[in-house]
């Protein structure tokens, strides 16, 4: 087994920062990353960045591919600080998405009372807007993935 830490294609500094900051900005973007038979618990997939203070729409999904048939894995989706603006919270967004079953387009953020919030009011303990940007991450959980397979995000969002 591996431990692995990737970076999906697109997901550099510079990746969705260039908004131009008009109410109602929306804007968009799909990453997707390969999961390697075997990688650890905890290895983490940086898919890729939000603005703290952006509202996360209902329509942002996720879609796996069946990695794991043989385990109990999972995937949590969370926020991750960006120059320690908060502290980090690893299933801020959904929490125990198992891998041995195979979903497309499934909602990104795991309770519909939460859709419409803020980035940054996901965050565990966060109480105040941190200003700056957020890193999605999904991490995994529980098991290793008896098999590779695909794992994409589509983030929709409205920057202030």
């Amino acid at each position: 087994m591996a431990l692995e830490n990737k970076v999906a294609v697109g997901a550099t500094p510079a990746d969705s920062r260039a908004h131009h900051g008009m109410g109602g900005d929306v804007k968009a973007w799909t990453r997707t990353i390969e999961i390697t038979a075997g990688a650890d618990t905890a290895s983490d997939y940086a898919f890729g960045y939000v603005p703290a203070d952006a509202v996360i729409m209902g329509g942002s999904s996720y879609s796996v591919d069946d990695c794991s048939t043989e385990t109990s894995a999972t995937i949590d989706f969370g926020l991750y600080a960006v120059d320690s603006n908060v502290t980090s919270d690893d299933d801020a967004l959904n929490d125990g998405i198992v891998l041995g079953t195979a979903a497309t387009r499934q909602p990104l953020i795991k309770d519909i009372a939460n859709y419409g919030k803020r980035a940054w009011q996901f965050v565990n303990g966060q109480t105040t807007n941190p200003k700056g940007w957020l890193l999605l991450k999904g991490v995994i959980r529980d098991a290793s993935p008896t098999a590779g397979g695909t794992v994409t995000v589509e983030v929709l969002y409205r920057a202030p």
